[in-house]
């Protein structure tokens, strides 16, 4: 079997709602963006599908890219190569690691409907389910996350996680208000999106400790490795850090031996595919590290975190970002959760994914080939 052909279309994502996660990732009204389906095509008949572009992210300048610069090295090629292909990729695309990522998951894609087999067997299954987490955008008063985290709770979801405004003094009000809501035995965490210096850091770490958070994520610069390394020292509360910079698994190696973080973290999107984020799984196993997966940035990228997660002894959870019409598009099965708070395995060939064709040509921008 051999690649034969790389196309992808390109489709407007419209209507998308205002919505924010950070001091620096917002909207302030509805938008548009573009979307890419990547197929690779081979000469058996058999295809494997990515999705490029996000509710936050056009795939505008993606499309084109890919027909461009990475077509021509994958035509030709054994698509059950998935190594060889990947570490060529890494070493001429590695500042443009969501290419990287959605080249990888096609070929994972294309190699289960090839096997008849779902991608997490090809993995290698541990389980079939996993426990879900509600992940807050930022939101408007205090009052308001804890509404949300009641009706999560209330719902049966494992866990609750606070993306707050990254002003510590608020942020401290909102972790209380989300603690008196749902009670001492309820799981909430903190994600900070890399908000504070240091000082500030220690000030919100300390606080959420007391209240008994069950993990404290990126409340620092990405790269500030000395900070966390010292923050991790002063607080007892697992940190949770390496979400980004977007890069490879071989940028983990400081944060492992430096013991600046207790979890590993990443996804498909930012890390450079499946290939690339189940390495980094079997690193953080061998130091007694969880890897927490965190949201795909699309719903193919969630459905391929999902698989991965399947054949992952060392993460807890799956991240579920809110709310679900800005980050669910373009596909008809999307995870839904049980009555337990459960995502259960796609056991159909390759990923599983039931992609809304219908609704990418009504939208359809350009067929690139």
């Amino acid at each position: 079997m051999r690649i034969s052909d790389v196309t992808v279309t390109m489709w407007e994502w419209k209507d998308i709602p205002a919505t924010r996660y950070t001091k620096t990732v917002t909207s302030t009204k509805s938008r548009t963006s573009q979307m890419g389906l990547l197929r690779i095509k081979t000469d058996e008949g058999i295809e494997g599908h990515a999705f490029l572009g996000s509710s936050f992210g056009s795939a505008a300048a993606d499309g084109p890219f890919v027909i461009q610069a990475v077509k021509p090295g994958l035509v030709g090629q054994d698509p059950f190569d998935r190594e060889k292909i990947w570490q060529s990729n890494m070493q001429r695309l590695r500042t443009r690691l969501n290419i990287v990522c959605a080249v990888d998951v096609a070929l994972w894609d294309l190699a289960g409907k090839a096997a008849n087999l779902p991608v997490h067997k090809l993995l290698g299954s541990y389980r079939d389910k996993v426990p879900a987490y509600a992940s807050s955008a930022v939101l408007e008063s205090p009052q308001h996350y804890a509404d949300e985290a009641i009706e999560y709770k209330e719902a049966g979801w494992a866990a609750y996680k606070i993306h707050p405004p990254g002003i510590a003094v608020e942020d401290i009000k909102i972790c209380k208000a989300v603690r008196e809501a749902v009670g001492d035995d309820y799981r909430i965490m903190l994600d900070s999106t890399w908000a504070y210096d240091y000082p500030d850091a220690v000030r919100v770490g300390v606080a959420v400790q007391e209240m008994g958070f069950y993990w404290y994520e990126d409340p620092l610069a990405d790269d500030d490795l000395y900070s966390y390394k010292k923050l991790k020292a002063a607080l007892h509360i697992p940190i949770m850090a390496t979400e980004l910079p977007v890069a490879g698994p071989k940028s983990y190696a400081p944060w492992v031996m430096e013991q600046a973080t207790d979890y590993l973290r990443g996804d498909v999107w930012l890390k450079g595919g499946i290939t690339s984020c189940m390495k980094t799984a079997h690193l953080a196993e061998a130091f007694q590290m969880n890897y927490e997966v965190h949201h795909g940035s699309n719903s193919l990228n969630n459905i391929a975190n999902l698989h991965m997660i399947m054949a992952m002894k060392n993460c807890q959870f799956l991240e579920v970002l809110l709310p679900a019409d800005v980050q669910k598009h373009a596909v008809l099965n999307e995870i839904e959760l049980d009555s337990e708070g459960y995502a259960h395995a796609y056991n159909e060939p390759g990923l599983g994914v039931q992609i809304d064709f219908d609704l990418i040509e009504r939208n359809k921008l350009a067929e690139l080939s």
